[in-house]
């Protein structure tokens, strides 16, 4: 099996120059309430090879920080400050002196490839282009760097998918392409934007090990924005934490993961999802919201959600001070904290929320799906449209699902997890196989008061909130909507929403608010209200948490822990995130080019993956702790899911199987010619696997 470590990088000698000195940085935007200070007094320097991270939670004024060191700030914006690259300063120059610098000594990538690449082009076009701005290069010339440099980011057939269009390629090779494109000219920084937000773990690693070549082959220094903290722990040489537009804490990956000294870097540790030796613990979210950046008051930020703060921190803000060997802290208490005589989260801890011991009792099966079938036709033709090919989105899917359990369903991207959800959702007969909804079967509903009548049971929280959430109306009439579509009368209408309210931990008078007046975690908290107002049995969650911040994910996250206890809800998770999916979830279902290839206890799967592809998955999760994460070995799985409309004739894994490149030629023969069957582990019961050669 192909096993591999994060790539090295040289270390820089001890005197080596900054490449990128960034000095007393301040970003504000004017607004209707007054001005916004997105970023306030900004100072680090980053060395040549090395790499800084910068996290924190949405608004703390990461983007803003690389978007003004890069140039590309609103008209509106105000900067001031100094940003030394290479020793000139960048801060005042007009547009047409940062294009000459800007993919030339400086490049970036993007958290949407899509967006950030021009989709009239072929990718060698924007390659080639990006080239013969900054260096004197005939249109041929380019052209083979293009198609070097495309293979050097690892997209196969460099040659041929060159002249391919962005919207041609995965979401992963796109961002492979923006990589290639910041790394074109050898720039001696790299600011690469929540690159690997909405990826696959797979992907997601694949990505990260890219932009460490890309570091590698040019020994620019990268900074790294990303709010995921085991990125952090396997790719960082120094972290800088920010909090309402300031850096807060900045200190080497070591020291900050093992003596986090601020207290809010602490509680941003103690929320990441992480289940040690089988045992979840409630996580402990942040409480209360980031501050606005409009008229600050005194003191220290985030004193009023501070467990450990004095009267002191709220009368005049800590200016960041040095502590031997660990960094720079901007902490009353951190002297405290750092001799170990302070515990910097304040021995916090969720009210009323024990711990889950193990699996959840399980009750009646609530949904029951069998050997499901859905396929799309693949048409061509403008006008006159004739199918020339069928993709197999799901192909022979079953599993079951009972009150009072959670099932994750995981799997890269393409794998059939959504559109298996979704057909479970349109309660119609499927286009093959059986679905059953509280011990009915919805191919057999002959009238359209029975499907509205079973549509109580079964409810959607989506992934993302805003766009759930009609903008028109109150957080009241959105919750009352439902009700009222069930007959409901306005007195227990009225009563019926204080009461969803009050079960998702949200205050009565947010029910006069809009949902662009809300926090991302307070309208996730409405979305979910308003899937439980006709008291469903089952909830469909499909991607809940991943557009929030991992504060507001552990809130989120202890609240469907607590739903599910209270009311034996029954949960079918669809997530990406799989450190969440292996907190929230009793069983797991791992998909594969839409074949359910390994089912079983959630601990079962973790500990002891049985599928080739299971195995490549779990080792792909980021740990958030440098020593295991650098250390661990990985299975690297090479190219990208086969194309479902070409399904293979045995195992669909094995193009992609470690695996089959070890078998001999029996074990190949049978994985290219006939399908796996499901197998049961036998010292596991209710675990199943489908390979041949396990």
């Amino acid at each position: 099996m192909t096993l591999a470590t994060p790539l090295p990088v040289p270390v820089p000698p001890a005197d080596a120059e900054p490449v990128l000195s960034v000095r007393d940085l301040r970003i504000s935007f004017p607004s209707e309430a007054g001005t916004v200070e997105a970023v306030r007094g900004v100072s680090f320097d980053l060395l040549p090879g090395r790499t800084l991270c910068i996290v924190g939670e949405s608004g703390s004024g990461k983007s803003a920080t690389a978007m003004g060191i890069m140039g590309l700030l609103p008209p509106t914006a105000d900067l001031r400050g100094q940003v030394l690259l290479g020793g000139q300063g960048l801060i005042g120059l007009d547009d047409r002196a940062l294009s000459k610098i800007r993919g030339n000594s400086i490049g970036m990538v993007f958290q949407d490839p899509l967006s950030a690449l021009t989709p009239i082009f072929s990718v060698g076009r924007l390659l080639s282009d990006a080239l013969r701005v900054h260096q004197d290069l005939t249109k041929r010339a380019a052209w083979e760097q293009a198609v070097e440099l495309l293979d050097l980011v690892g997209i196969p057939d460099p040659r041929g998918r060159a002249t391919a269009f962005p919207h041609e390629f995965s979401g992963g090779m796109r961002q492979r392409v923006v990589i290639a494109m910041a790394m074109a000219n050898r720039p001696s920084v790299l600011v690469a934007d929540e690159p690997t937000t909405a990826l696959d773990v797979t992907v997601q690693a694949q990505i990260l090990d890219v932009l460490r070549l890309a570091q590698q082959e040019t020994g620019a220094g990268l900074v790294l924005i990303t709010h995921d903290l085991g990125v952090v722990a396997g790719h960082a040489d120094d972290v800088a934490v920010m909090y309402a537009g300031r850096i807060v804490e900045h200190a080497g990956v070591e020291e900050l993961f093992h003596r986090p000294t601020m207290p809010y870097t602490a509680r941003l540790l103690a929320v990441v999802p992480t289940v040690d030796g089988g045992t979840r613990r409630p996580l402990v979210p942040i409480g209360g919201e980031p501050p606005a950046l409009v008229g600050l008051p005194d003191g220290c930020p985030f004193a009023p959600r501070c467990a450990v703060a004095l009267d002191a921190c709220r009368s005049d803000e800590p200016e960041p001070r040095h502590l031997t060997g660990h960094g720079h802290v901007a902490c009353l208490r951190a002297t405290e904290i750092v001799n170990g005589s302070l515990d910097p989260t304040g021995d916090a801890a969720p009210v009323g929320l024990p711990a889950p011991s193990g699996r959840a009792e399980a009750g009646e099966v609530v949904l029951r799906v069998e050997d499901l079938v859905k396929t799309f036709p693949l048409t061509k033709g403008a006008l006159l449209k004739r199918r020339v090919g069928t993709l197999h989105a799901v192909n022979r899917v079953s599993f079951d699902l009972r009150a009072g359990e959670t099932l994750g369903l995981v799997g890269e991207s393409g794998s059939g997890k959504t559109t298996t959800l979704l057909e479970i959702l349109r309660l119609r007969q499927p286009e093959g196989g059986r679905i059953e909804i509280s011990g009915t079967d919805v191919g057999t509903i002959a009238s359209s008061a029975r499907v509205r009548e079973l549509r109580q049971d079964v409810q959607l929280v989506m992934q993302d909130p805003l766009g759930a959430l009609d903008p028109r109306m109150t957080v009241f009439h959105l919750l009352a909507e439902p009700l009222r579509a069930i007959g409901r009368d306005r007195e227990s209408t009225r009563a019926r929403v204080r009461e969803l309210l009050t079960l998702v931990g949200l205050d009565d008078s947010v029910s006069d608010r809009f949902p662009a007046a809300l926090s991302g975690g307070q309208r996730q908290r409405v979305g979910i209200a308003r899937a439980l107002a006709t008291e469903p049995k089952l909830l469909a969650l499909d991607e809940p948490l991943s557009a929030l911040d991992v504060s507001v994910q552990a809130g989120v996250i202890n609240l469907l822990a607590r739903l599910k206890r209270e009311l034996g809800l029954a949960y079918l998770v669809v997530a990406h995130d799989l450190a969440v999916v292996r907190y929230i979830s009793d069983r797991i279902a791992v998909m594969y080019l839409g074949h359910i290839v390994e089912t079983g206890d959630t601990e079962a799967i973790f500990s002891d993956p049985k599928h080739p592809y299971t195995r490549a998955l779990l080792s792909a999760i980021p740990i958030p702790d440098p020593e295991r994460e650098r250390t661990r070995e990985r299975v690297v799985l090479k190219g990208e899911q086969p194309n479902a409309a070409r399904m293979p004739t045995g195992c669909v894994f094995v193009d992609r199987c470690p695996l089959y490149r070890l078998a001999d030629e029996e074990l190949r023969h049978r994985c290219r010619t006939q399908p796996p069957m499901p197998t049961s582990a036998a010292e596991l019961p209710g675990h199943q696997y489908a390979c041949h050669g396990v």
